[in-house]
């Protein structure tokens, strides 16, 4: 079923156009890394900053190895994690044909391989990396499904792959000497780092480097209570557990059993289907702030912040 769209996805990409592509965090919107009109162009659809750098996608470790120098602690960190929802930042080598516009001019890129059998196959139909942020307008929800796509981004050619599994975006690291940094939390936790990696030092930062840092980002068109402790008449409810709050509009509840891995699988989509709804504005029941919660409040602080 998707072998024909893989083609016609490939095509695309060596004219220099983007796709949109499932991965097991979200969807992506790709094109050429080593193109610099096409990733002018992923910037130019989502209406991007060009100072908001895009992770590059590749299908093996090998590939990452011919642009990218990867220290000891990259690699243990790749062992354990991909393919998955780990972005590492690496140097760039000196005869990377990597387009300088993926990462802002910078020699640090984010790299990774995605856990989706489309993405994958896709990429390694290539023969450059994919550079792909999320399909999205800029500073709006991620999407898990193809069904949430902005209209805006309704003409560019998509390969459909169902519902994300893991729902939340990559989890973005930098390795230390000591450990790793986190510049921006995602699928994979803390505590899954720390249970693999139980020497290792690890600190949270916010860091250029990363994408997903702006103070206002993940943000529906509706404004965004969070932490509600109750629910006014004119908001729809984003739910979690089991409490009392009600919404005479419309609510969703994240994970009535309070389990935070069917939270992120339900997150944008739950998000996004609110949007749509006649609220003037979304509550939000508090999370839980540690595993995927803490990803989850991340991207509510960020979608709730107000200029």
């Amino acid at each position: 079923m998707h072998e024909k769209t893989i083609v016609e996805a490939k095509k695309r990409l060596f004219r220099g156009e983007v796709v949109i592509f499932p991965t097991e965090t979200v969807y992506g919107i790709g094109s050429n890394a080593e193109n610099e009109d096409a990733v002018k162009l992923i910037y130019k659809v989502k209406k991007r900053p060009l100072n908001n750098p895009l992770i590059c996608h590749f299908s093996n470790i090998r590939e990452i190895e011919k642009n990218f120098i990867l220290k000891e602690k990259d690699i243990e960190l790749a062992k354990a994690f991909w393919p998955g929802p780990l972005t590492l930042i690496l140097k760039k080598k000196e005869g990377s044909k990597i387009n300088t516009l993926v990462s802002n001019n910078q020699s640090l890129v984010g790299c990774r391989i995605p856990n989706n059998e489309i993405a994958l196959d896709l990429i390694k139909e290539l023969d450059f990396p994919l550079a792909a942020p999320s399909a999205n307008i800029a500073t709006k929800t991620s999407i898990t499904s193809i069904n949430d796509l902005d209209n805006e981004l309704k003409n560019i050619f998509c390969i459909d792959g169902g519902s994300s599994v893991l729902g939340l975006e990559s989890t973005v690291l930098q390795t230390t000497k000591e450990g790793c940094k986190i510049l921006r939390l995602g699928s994979l936790t803390i505590e899954e780092i720390k249970k693999k990696f139980s020497e290792y030092k690890i600190e949270t930062i916010e860091s250029n480097l990363s994408p997903g840092n702006q103070l206002k980002h993940y943000s529906p068109n509706k404004a965004i209570r969070i932490n509600a402790e109750n629910v006014f008449d004119d908001e729809a409810l984003l739910n979690f557990g089991k409490n009392n709050l009600k919404s005479k509009i419309e609510d969703l509840n994240l994970s009535i059993r309070a389990d935070l891995s069917e939270a992120s699988y339900n997150f944008y989509n739950f998000l996004n289907i609110l949007d749509k709804s006649k609220c003037n504005r979304i509550a939000v029941a508090p999370i839980p702030n540690h595993g995927l919660g803490k990803t989850m409040n991340d991207r509510l602080k960020r979608a709730a912040y107000e200029d």
